[in-house]
């Protein structure tokens, strides 16, 4: 699995040539469908750990003779989180599919991700505890 060697900025490029070269971007899309899509995502997130899952495991647990229930069943390279051949699952995945679908709009309008992130976790560490009284 390759390592970005950059920054986010350079992730959300990266993310965004992919999608376009798979044809995610052959018609304009809007930002409430970007919205949708990672409503979407976070609720395949939440579907998951409401059945329980690992936060990662590989999606495909035929191949292994219904065996393969998370990283730790042997048939994935669990240091590089490479599942080679078998597709991704669990809350994390799920999870970072909201993160790539964030990081293909950044890069699609060149938004300084990197910098928005900074400037806002800056202010949030001087908001006061639980910003106020505020409950989940």
């Amino acid at each position: 699995m390759n390592k970005p060697e950059a920054g986010l900025n350079a992730l959300a490029e990266e993310i965004h040539s992919n999608a376009i070269d798979h044809g995610w971007w052959d018609e304009p899309r809007s930002f409430p469908e970007i919205i949708a899509l990672c409503h979407s995502e976070l609720s395949e997130a939440l579907e998951e750990y409401r059945d329980g899952k690992p936060a990662l495991y590989c999606g495909n647990d035929t191949k292994h003779g219904g065996k393969c229930t998370s990283v730790e069943c042997g048939n994935c390279d669990e240091v590089n989180g490479d599942c080679g051949e078998e597709k991704p699952e669990g809350v994390a995945v799920e999870l970072a599919d909201c993160i790539i679908r964030i990081l293909d709009y950044c890069g699609c309008t060149m938004a300084d991700i990197e910098a928005a992130i900074r400037l806002k976790h800056e202010y949030n560490k001087t908001r006061p505890h639980r910003h106020g009284g505020k409950k989940c």
